[in-house]
C-alpha cells in the first residue's frame, strides 16, 4: 500500500483533485486485490500443510476424526511393505494435489485482478 501510494497514478489523481477515499477506492484498492488474494490462497495452503504435519506428529487432529497428515502417521510402517505402500501414496499425492491446486487458484485470481494486465 505505502508503494502504491508513491505511483504516478496516484499523483495524478490528487493533482485533478480526487479526495482521498477515492483516491483509495477508484486506484489503490483494484491494485491490491491480486497481492490480497495470492496472500490469502497462499495462507489457506500453509493452513493445509501446517494441520496435516502436526496431525502427522500426533498433535492435530485426534483418531476418531480423520486427516491426510493422520492417515501418514498410521500407515508410515508401510513404506516397507510394496503391497501397503498405496496407504501412503494416496494421502501424499492428495495433499499436494490440494495445496497445488489452492496455489494455482490464487495465481489464476491475481491473473484475474489485475489491473495492468487488462491493456
Amino acid at each position: 500500500m505505502l508503494a502504491l501510494k508513491e505511483k504516478e497514478f496516484v499523483e495524478a489523481a490528487r493533482a485533478s483533485g480526487a479526495s482521498s477515499w477515492r483516491i483509495i477506492i477508484r486506484h489503490i484498492l483494484p491494485n491490491l486485490v491480486g497481492a490480497i488474494m495470492v496472500n490469502l490462497t497462499l495462507s489457506v495452503a500453509v493452513a493445509i500443510v501446517t494441520e496435516s504435519t502436526l496431525s502427522f506428529l500426533g498433535y492435530g487432529i485426534n483418531p476418531p476424526k480423520t486427516s491426510w497428515g493422520l492417515m501418514l502417521s498410521e500407515n508410515e510402517g508401510a513404506i516397507n511393505d510394496t503391497s501397503k505402500i498405496h496407504l501412503l501414496l494416496f494421502p501424499g499425492l492428495m495433499l499436494l494435489v490440494t495445496v497445488m491446486c489452492v496455489n494455482f487458484l490464487g495465481d489464476g485470481l491475481r491473473d484475474a485482478f489485475d489491473p495492468q494486465a487488462k491493456h
